[in-house]
């Protein structure tokens, strides 16, 4: 039997023009775009169509750029008859649209949200004192061992557990430029600096995970339609008010997408689809394994014939 896991990405997948075309080519597309312009106040499909990169990169900004993007090519997708998943995850923001997606959290609702999260999150920490970058080639139980030699004191921890060959650490700057040294010592193939605008899933959130948990107190989170396989377990859950717990612990823990995927794999999901501007995601599913299908979405051409083949 073939089963299917709805994945959606996070603010890793930026550009701008994204969703443009969905919008063009489908009107339930449209109504999110509009649905997300009245609910934050201001034009945000005229930002993703026509503004620039750098107001795109501001967290604040990009959080509901992406959700809304997700959403509008998942609509699309649905109007094309596609049947619901056997779970749902997304990476980091794209949880809110993978709950999103499992109808436990309104769409307005998540675009309100996550443009806040997106100011807790810069304002948490100054700009510069934080960093994230991208290790390649080094497993985890190595770096772990470079990030608490790097720290000194300061933070420095795992961020994003992408696949077995890339891990994305975080923490203060400082701490964060000793580990890629340390790391390229101990036989790391690369250690990149990430251009980023805040050090996301480490400590230094604090400050931003305190604010996000008082906010979401007054949202409603419905149990969901569809399991979510959550960043913070890696795990498996239906219950709407576990969800928001995971949201909340999210934003100073690690994500754990190769457990996640993992975990999926094992309960018999052969096809990945990944919905959302860009296809990182399906890249790293493939590193984790490349047994299974993997689709994305970034442009409508195609979409009616590829929805048939899962």
């Amino acid at each position: 039997m073939n089963k299917t896991a709805f994945i959606f990405p996070g603010q890793g997948s930026q550009a701008v023009g994204m969703g443009k075309d969905f919008f063009d080519s489908f009107s339930a597309a449209r109504q999110v775009f509009e649905e997300a312009d009245d609910a934050l106040g201001f034009s945000l499909s005229k930002m993703c169509f026509e503004g620039n990169s750098e107001d795109l990169q501001l967290t604040a900004n990009t959080q509901p750029a992406i959700l809304t993007a997700s959403i509008a090519i998942l609509r699309a997708m649905e109007t094309e008859g596609i049947r619901k998943p056997e779970f749902v995850a997304g990476h980091s923001l794209g949880e809110y649209s993978a709950l999103v997606a499992a109808g436990s959290l309104a769409f307005s609702d998540a675009v309100r949200i996550v443009r806040k999260r997106g100011e807790f999150m810069q304002e948490a920490v100054p700009v510069g004192v934080g960093a994230m970058a991208a290790i390649l080639g080094l497993d985890l139980n190595s770096l772990e061992d470079v990030c608490n030699e790097a720290s000194q004191g300061m933070i420095c921890s795992a961020a994003n557990i992408n696949s077995p060959s890339q891990i994305v650490i975080a923490g203060d700057a400082e701490a964060v430029d000793r580990a890629c040294e340390i790391a390229k010592a101990r036989g790391a193939k690369r250690a990149i600096r990430l251009n980023v605008s805040a050090p996301f899933h480490c400590a230094l959130m604090m400050p931003a995970q305190d604010r996000l948990e008082k906010l979401l107190e007054e949202f409603s989170f419905a149990d969901l339609e569809v399991p979510i396989v959550e960043n913070v377990s890696a795990e498996t859950n239906s219950s709407g008010a576990r969800a928001r717990e995971a949201l909340v612990n999210q934003v100073s823990n690690p994500v754990r997408w190769v457990e996640s995927v993992e975990m999926m794999i094992t309960s018999g999901v052969n096809t990945f689809v990944e919905i959302g501007p860009g296809k990182v995601l399906s890249g790293l599913v493939r590193q984790i394994n490349r047994e299974v299908k993997t689709f994305n979405f970034e442009v409508a051409d195609g979409l009616r014939e590829a929805v048939k083949s899962f």
